[in-house]
C-alpha cells in the first residue's frame, strides 16, 4: 500500500479545482477527489487487516523512508498503525461530508474548495508521518487555510475570530517546535547523529531532566490544538464564526491533530515525564470537562453550544491519555473518532438550520420538526450521541475512557473519574433543552412554514456521518481491535518506565 497516495490524491484534487472552469466542475472535482480519498482509506483498512492476518506484528506497516535533508537528518518517513488508520478514516468521512454540505457555496467557490482540500492534505500528511519534523510541517500546512476560511467566508466577528484562532494555534506551534527541538537535541543515534525519526526516538532513553523540561512544551503545544484548558478560548469564537464545512473540519479533524500529537509524540517519546506530569494533565482535563459542560448550559447560540461542548468532550481525550492505562488510551482514541463524527454532524445540522432560518439563536427557533423532519432528526441524533446514549459512538468511547480511568488505583484520579462521569448529566440537560426549544413546540416564526427540508447533498453528508457513528456505537470492538496493537506499543514503553520508578 503506497501511503504517498494520501498526499497525491488531495494535491491532484486541489490542482484540479484551481484549473476547473465553472462552479459545476469545481464541485464535481472536489467531490470525486473526496470520495476517492474515502475509498483509498477503506483499501488501507483492508490492507492493514491482511497484513495482520499473515502474522505481521511490526509496529508500523507500509513504511517508506527517503532522506529529505541530510545535514539535519530529516527524512520523509511514513507508515501507519491502527491508531493512524482510525484517524485517516475519520478524516476521509468528514472531508466527504464537508464537501457535500458546501455544495451551494458560490462566493469564491474555487478558493473555498481549494482551502478545504488543503486542510485534508495537512491532516493526512500529519497522520502518516513517522518523522517528528514532517509531522510539524503538515501540522502547519493546516493552520493558514483555517484562518482564511473563517476570515473570508465566516460570519459575525469573523476577522477577530480568524485572528484569534491563528495566533493561538501558532502559539501552540511555537511550543511544539521548542519541544520537538528539545527531543531532537536530546537524541543520538548509533552513528552519533541527532534524529527526528519517531521510531528511532522511541528506542532511546531521553534523560529525565530533559523530558521534564520539554514535555510541557510538546504536550501543551499539541493540547492547544485540542482545546486544553485554559488555552481553549479560540474554540468557541473560531467555530461560531466559521462557515459550516470549516466548523466541521475544525472540530472533526483539526482538533484531533492535537490529541494525536499529545499521545504519539509527547507521551510516547517522553514516558518518564508523562508519568510525572500525569496529575497535571488529569487536573486540566477534569476542569475542561466540567467547565465546558457548565459553560455550554449558558449558551443561547447553537454553534456556541456545540463549540463549548467540544471543549468538554475533548477533555475526555486528555483524561484518557493522562490516566496512562491501556483501556483509557484506547478510549481516548475512540473519543477522538467519536467526537470527530458527532460534532461534524452537529455542525452540519446547525448549518442546514441556519441556511434556512438565518438564525442560530435557540429562542428564535422552534417547531422545526414539523417542516424539516430530516434536518430535525439529524439534529436529535447528533445530540443523543453527544450526551452518550447507548448505541451511539459517544457512549462506547466515553465508557471506555471511564473504565480505563477507574483502573488507575490512585484515589484522587478516581475522584476525577467520578467528576467526569457526573458531567454526563449536565450534557444531557443542555442537549435536551437545546433540542426541545429548537425543533419541538410551536413554530418560532410564521415565515418558517415555507422552508424546505434537506436536499440530496445534505442528506448524503448526514447519512455518511450517521453511518460512522452507528458503526462505532453498535460494534465498537472493531475499532478497539484496530487500535489495540498501536496502544500496546505505547503501553509497553510506559510500563517499562513505571516499573523502573
Amino acid at each position: 500500500m503506497n501511503l504517498t497516495l494520501f498526499l497525491l490524491f488531495p494535491l491532484a484534487t486541489a490542482i484540479g479545482i484551481l484549473i476547473a472552469k465553472g462552479l459545476k466542475q469545481i464541485r464535481v472535482i472536489a467531490l470525486i477527489g473526496a470520495v476517492l480519498q474515502l475509498i483509498l482509506s477503506g483499501k488501507l483498512l483492508l490492507a492493514y487487516y491482511e497484513q495482520r492476518a499473515t502474522g505481521n506484528q511490526a509496529q508500523m506497516l507500509f513504511e517508506y523512508i527517503q532522506k529529505w535533508y541530510g545535514p539535519l537528518n530529516l527524512e520523509y518517513h511514513i507508515g501507519v498503525d491502527g491508531i493512524s488508520i482510525a484517524m485517516i478514516l475519520l478524516t476521509a468521512f468528514v472531508v466527504v461530508a464537508g464537501i457535500l454540505v458546501s455544495w451551494e457555496t458560490n462566493h469564491l467557490s474555487k478558493e473555498f474548495f481549494f482551502l478545504l482540500v488543503l486542510l485534508s492534505l495537512g491532516a493526512y500528511g500529519f497522520f502518516i508521518s513517522l518523522d517528528v519534523f514532517t509531522m510539524f510541517f503538515f501540522l502547519e500546512v493546516a493552520v493558514i487555510p483555517k484562518f482564511l476560511l473563517i476570515g473570508i467566508w465566516g460570519s459575525g466577528k469573523k476577522e477577530y475570530s480568524a485572528m484569534k484562532l491563528a495566533l493561538m494555534l501558532m502559539g501552540g506551534s511555537a511550543l511544539i517546535l521548542v519541544g520537538m527541538l528539545g527531543i531532537y537535541f536530546s537524541s543520538k543515534t548509533a552513528a552519533g547523529a541527532h534524529s527526528f525519526d519517531l521510531l528511532e526516538l522511541a528506542k532511546m532513553n531521553i534523560p529525565l531532566a530533559r523530558q521534564m523540561l520539554f514535555f510541557p512544551f510538546a504536550f501543551i503545544g499539541f493540547g492547544i490544538f485540542t482545546a486544553i484548558f485554559p488555552f481553549h478560548t479560540w474554540v468557541p469564537d473560531g467555530h461560531a464564526s466559521a462557515p459550516t464545512a470549516a466548523s466541521m473540519f475544525l472540530a472533526g479533524i483539526s482538533m484531533k491533530l492535537g490529541g494525536y500529537g499529545c499521545l504519539r509524540v509527547a507521551t510516547y517519546l517522553m514516558p518518564d515525564a508523562a508519568h510525572a506530569y500525569a496529575w497535571v494533565i488529569i487536573l486540566l482535563a477534569t476542569i475542561a470537562i466540567i467547565y465546558g459542560a457548565f459553560a455550554t448550559m449558558m449558551q443561547t447560540d447553537l454553534k456556541y453550544i456545540n463549540a463549548y461542548s467540544s471543549v468538554s468532550h475533548c477533555g475526555f481525550v486528555l483524561l484518557g491519555i493522562g490516566m496512562l492505562t491501556q483501556t483509557s488510551i484506547n478510549g481516548a482514541v475512540m473519543q477522538m473518532v467519536s467526537h470527530g463524527l458527532m460534532t461534524a454532524l452537529f455542525f452540519a445540522a446547525i448549518g442546514m438550520v441556519y441556511s434556512r432560518t438565518h438564525t442560530r439563536m435557540v429562542a428564535q427557533l422552534g417547531g422545526l420538526l414539523k417542516i424539516m423532519p430530516f434536518i430535525s432528526t439529524v439534529f436529535v441524533i447528533a445530540g443523543l450521541c453527544s450526551l452518550g446514549l447507548p448505541g451511539f459512538s459517544g457512549f462506547a468511547a466515553e465508557m471506555t475512557v471511564f473504565m480505563g480511568s477507574w483502573q488507575n488505583p490512585d484515589k484522587w484520579y478516581r475522584l476525577a473519574t467520578i467528576l467526569a462521569c457526573a458531567s454526563i448529566v449536565v450534557t444531557a440537560v443542555y442537549i435536551l433543552r437545546a433540542a426541545g426549544k429548537s425543533i419541538m413546540g410551536p413554530l418560532g416564526n410564521d415565515s418558517y412554514k415555507d422552508l424546505t427540508d434537506a436536499k440530496w447533498y445534505e442528506k448524503s453528508a448526514a447519512i455518511l456521518l450517521i453511518f460512522g457513528i452507528l458503526v462505532v456505537g453498535m460494534a465498537p470492538f472493531w475499532l478497539i481491535n484496530l487500535i489495540q496493537p498501536g496502544t500496546e506499543f505505547i503501553m509497553n514503553k510506559l510500563a517499562v518506565v513505571a516499573t523502573g520508578l
